[in-house]
């Protein structure tokens, strides 16, 4: 069932709610003591629209958790838990997953091991290009099997991946329903979770309704918990200023905030948990016939970088230069930026590439003058137009002709994946837990065959991550983080600043998994 669907950005690895693979987070403690709230309806406020709900796709990923369950689950400490499936067992080629008996889609159908090695399956498909999936699934071809006399879906790989249960249980599973009529998907949900989307405006709000009789949540929750809202509205709030205006005054009952605005929700009674995020994740469009195909000029670029000014306005205050691609309590995380990234005389090294400054100051190599085009979008954080405005400036004092282009999300996501026009691009995200969940965006096919969008091609990097591939679960740090380190030397990319956002709640509890996702049935609403 080939479909057009909108190509993918950088899914866990640019948006603000992007899809987190797996790892650690936090309970939100609230400072409340009223009572719960039944029957309530709790307003989370997003930063950008979503345009379609299909939990494949590229926005429809971040949302995916409201209305669509997993095989298994991730809880806040990092423990894979149940979901669909009460057990599980998984070698570097296979995982097999038992089926819960009891479990139905929301036209009320049973889900049976056989749908859902067909959402598998179609998920898995290279043909139908969904993004949000693939973002998801490991990096490996795969075929799902059913064994309905035992209650099993297994799903084997072509090459060893060592993080299976981490990925492929990981997949939000739609239902039968959903895979017949796909185009539907956008508008409608077709899945096992423990809320139904039941209001759909262009641009938002967005609201999902309570499913009765839901008791296959992370490690068992349900939906007749006390204090469960009936009623979730998600409200488009694109700034963060207005965020926290709203959570001051009880307009959102949740809302994650980065940047300064942080400093004035402290001391109003929120709940509160941090998430590890890093700031000013850059890419360098590397594709034939852009300027920063040439290794060269990337690392003089990057060397002239300060990289302590950057990180101080990418967190709106005092920040620290990031560490690593991944955020703070991915697996493998480490301190690698500092001692691999380039560090060079940044004039000396463009001469050394070919490129001379003219009287009036630009630099330009066999007649042609060095022109870059720097996107970024305020939808994915606040400080990152300012942080990207002083890369702009500096690179423009070294004799660069840079424009730089502040546009909405889905913009940036159009010039990512479809146009292609940009030759560096900054963002923002907690990253992914797993250090495969990078590998699409840093090798492979470019979009429309890959996830490549900025055109990698480092062959170190990629002899690296096929020796990591072979490694059981975290055994393989050591060549992960050397695979990371070969990207930086090469300047294929530039983490900006290691940041921290907060998700507040007014009046609820919450838990939120790595990357700061809401567990949706552990939200309380308060009096």
């Amino acid at each position: 069932m080939p479909r057009r669907t909108l190509p993918v950005a950088l899914a866990a690895t640019l948006t603000a709610s992007a899809v987190a693979l797996s790892g650690c987070g936090g309970v939100a403690t609230s400072s409340t003591t009223t009572p719960l709230v039944d029957h309530g309806t709790v307003r989370i406020a997003e930063s950008g629209e979503t345009p379609s709900f299909d939990p494949y796709s590229t926005f429809g990923a971040s949302q995916a958790r409201y209305a669509y369950d997993s095989l298994v689950n991730v809880d806040p400490d990092g423990t894979v838990v149940s979901g669909l499936a009460s057990s599980w067992q998984a070698t570097a080629t296979t995982a097999t997953f038992t089926l819960r008996p009891d479990v139905t889609c929301s036209d009320g159908t049973p889900l049976t091991v056989s749908a859902v090695a067909r959402a598998l399956d179609y998920a898995g498909d290279p043909a139908h290009q969904l993004a949000g999936a693939r973002t998801v699934l490991p990096n490996v071809p795969f075929t799902a099997s059913a064994d309905d006399r035992a209650g099993t879906v297994s799903a084997t790989t072509t090459a060893p991946f060592p993080f299976l249960t981490r990925t492929l249980g990981l997949l939000p599973i739609v239902c039968p329903a959903g895979l017949d009529r796909p185009e539907a998907l956008d508008r409608a949900t077709r899945g096992t979770g423990p809320y139904v989307l039941t209001r759909y405006s262009p641009g938002g709000p967005y609201e999902f309704t309570v499913r009765e009789g839901y008791t296959w949540g992370p490690a068992g929750a349900t939906t007749a918990a006390p204090g469960l809202p009936a009623r979730i509205v998600l409200s488009v709030v694109p700034q963060a200023s207005t965020a926290a205006n709203l959570l001051l005054t009880g307009g959102v009952h949740i809302a994650s905030v980065n940047g300064p605005d942080r400093v004035r929700l402290a001391g109003h009674g929120l709940a509160t948990t941090d998430v590890a995020t890093v700031v000013g994740l850059t890419f360098f469009n590397q594709r034939p016939g852009r300027p920063l195909a040439d290794p060269a000029l990337r690392r003089a670029l990057v060397s002239a970088l300060d990289r302590q000014g950057l990180a101080n306005v990418a967190v709106g205050g005092t920040g620290r230069p990031a560490t690593d691609f991944g955020a703070e309590g991915a697996v493998c995380h480490a301190d690698l930026a500092a001692a691999n990234l380039p560090a060079q005389d940044a004039a000396e090294a463009l001469r050394a590439a070919g490129w001379t400054r003219g009287p009036d100051g630009r630099l330009t190599r066999d007649g042609a003058a060095l022109r870059l085009r720097l996107i970024t979008s305020p939808d994915l954080g606040p400080t990152l137009p300012p942080a990207a405005e002083l890369m702009a400036r500096t690179w423009t004092a070294l004799g660069a002709d840079v424009t730089l282009v502040t546009e909405s999300l889905p913009a940036l996501v159009n010039a990512m994946y479809r146009t292609g026009d940009f030759d560096v691009v900054a963002g923002s995200t907690p990253g992914f837990a797993l250090p495969a969940g990078f590998v699409p965006f840093f090798s492979g096919p470019t979009p429309a065959q890959g996830l490549n969008f900025a055109g990698v091609s480092n062959s170190e990097y990629d002899a690296l991550v096929a020796q990591a591939l072979r490694e059981p679960d975290t055994a393989g740090c050591g060549t992960w983080n050397r695979a990371a380190a070969a990207l930086l030397r090469s300047a294929d990319a530039l983490p900006i600043a290691d940041g921290r956002s907060t998700v507040y709640g007014y009046r609820t509890t919450f838990a939120t998994t790595f990357g700061g996702q809401l567990v949706p049935t552990s939200i309380r609403l308060h009096q």
